[in-house]
């Protein structure tokens, strides 16, 4: 009995390996459209010279990025809805403040360099 107790508490393999972050963001990067896949890759760029410390993790099955386990922020491919922009936002542990409103998410058609300062600026401040 007592070694039926000992065998019910070792955690079940599950035959499927454990993939980290980061390699199930840059697959689901490169799986998607080529579109949204050379717009995601540039915006993962962004994400890990602004903020180095996020974890890349999938949210939604969507590319994210955490601080202390919890989303900070998002890309969502335009075809993942089939809408005519991506989208990239930010979740409540943000601190984008300002005021009683804020934008939290931003269509995203085109990314060039001015784009890429305006990401890079609010993911810095998104980190507090």
């Amino acid at each position: 009995m007592a070694e039926d107790a000992v065998k019910s508490k070792r955690p079940r393999a599950s035959g499927k390996k454990k993939v980290d972050g980061l390699t199930e963001v840059l697959d689901t990067i490169a799986a998607m459209p080529e579109g949204d896949r050379e717009m995601a890759k540039r915006f993962h760029a962004i994400v890990e010279l602004a903020a180095p410390g996020l974890k890349p993790r999938l949210w939604y099955g969507m590319p994210a990025w955490a601080k202390d386990g919890k989303v900070l922020c998002f890309f969502q491919a335009a075809s993942k809805f089939g809408a005519r922009y991506a989208t990239f936002g930010f979740e409540e542990i943000a601190a984008l403040d300002d005021g009683a409103m804020w934008p939290t998410a931003f269509a995203l058609v085109e990314l060039g360099d001015a784009e890429e300062a305006r990401i890079e600026a609010l993911i810095t401040k998104a980190m507090g």
